[in-house]
């Protein structure tokens, strides 16, 4: 939200901005709380990635957990210089980070092992040129609620076919993870005119930030769990300090 504070980056060049007021903390800084808000998503990237390469998980959740940090990262870029490179820096990867889930979600029951990689691979390479070079907007979230809704049925199927009880309940934080962001996200969009009149910001699109970075790291998690079982490494929930959850398997020995 623009108030005409001077800036390090200059003016303000992205399509979209969230309600909270530009440069108020530091210069260098666009929007502070939509960019730290994004910490304890390079936190929970990192060590899920240090969990998936430990027990030699497959390739697929180590970039899975790559691309969550790219996300981040690029998150963070956007929303501290509020620039239109940076921008796409959050965008491409939300849609490369779908695909992943895409093929992490189908690949199982695929009969062509190599021609679902590639076809994503370069789907999501197009989709990079096609958006740097024609910008994207209305048709950019048309194209992720659609990459959404794609990923749903399946989600659901793995849910339904799960006994363990610590999974469901991954599944379930992982849905009300979803609901709380997505309304949040929605709050901060619809009502910033109101909000920004109000004393005291709740930082809508910064709650959605660390709502969907666990939602991210809950729902990786449980595809790990799912996964596992498919491949008979006898999965287990457990937690790390007692709080946040991670699989551990015990492979057979042939493996």
């Amino acid at each position: 939200m623009a108030d005409g504070i001077s800036s390090f980056w200059g003016p303000v060049t992205s399509t979209v901005e969230c309600c909270e007021k530009n440069y108020v903390y530091s210069s260098y800084i666009a929007e502070f709380f939509n960019t730290v808000s994004n910490i304890p998503g390079i936190l929970l990237a990192l060590i899920g990635l240090t969990n998936a390469l430990r027990q030699r998980f497959e390739k697929r959740f180590s970039v899975l957990y790559l691309s969550n940090l790219a996300l981040v990262i690029g998150s963070v870029l956007y929303h501290a210089t509020l620039q239109r490179v940076q921008q796409q820096s959050d965008e491409t990867p939300m849609v490369w980070e779908l695909l992943l889930y895409l093929y992490i979600l189908y690949s199982p029951d695929w009969h062509y092992r190599s021609t679902m990689p590639t076809f994503l691979f370069f789907y999501g390479a197009a989709f990079a040129v096609v958006h740097q070079l024609v910008h994207l907007r209305i048709a950019f979230k048309l194209h992720y609620v659609l990459l959404c809704l794609l990923c749903i049925p399946r989600m659901y199927k793995y849910y339904i076919y799960t006994s363990d009880l610590p999974a469901k309940r991954l599944a379930k934080m992982y849905l009300a993870t979803l609901i709380l962001g997505s309304l949040c996200w929605l709050g901060d969009r619809l009502f910033c005119k109101e909000i920004s009149e109000w004393y005291f910001n709740p930082q809508g699109h910064a709650l959605w930030h660390v709502l969907m970075c666990f939602n991210s790291y809950l729902g990786n998690t449980f595809l790990m769990f799912c996964r596992a079982q498919q491949l008979g490494w006898n999965p287990q929930v457990a937690h790390l300090m007692g709080f946040l959850p991670y699989v551990k398997i015990e492979k057979p020995k042939t493996q």
